[in-house]
């Protein structure tokens, strides 16, 4: 990911709950084309779900640093 890249989504994990939604829902939009079948009801579903969760404390979340240096990790093996 380059440092453009990061930095917005640095940004965007900084929002609160409902526009990371919002966001969330206009990048995937922005995916669709004539030939692919519209945005999934159940994906909005699932985001309402998690983001209930986080707001709740049923979940913790996990900084975004920590999630990217573990990917980083996996994938050297």
């Amino acid at each position: 990911m380059n440092s453009k890249v990061e930095q917005v989504l640095d940004a965007a994990l900084a929002l609160p709950d409902g526009d990371r939604v919002e966001l969330v829902e206009a990048l995937l939009a922005s995916f669709q084309s004539s030939d692919r079948p519209p945005f999934d009801e159940s994906w909005r579903e699932v985001i309402q779900r998690r983001s209930a969760e986080l707001r709740t404390g049923q979940v913790t979340p996990v900084p975004w640093s920590e999630v990217k240096n573990g990917a980083r990790r996996k994938a050297r093996g």
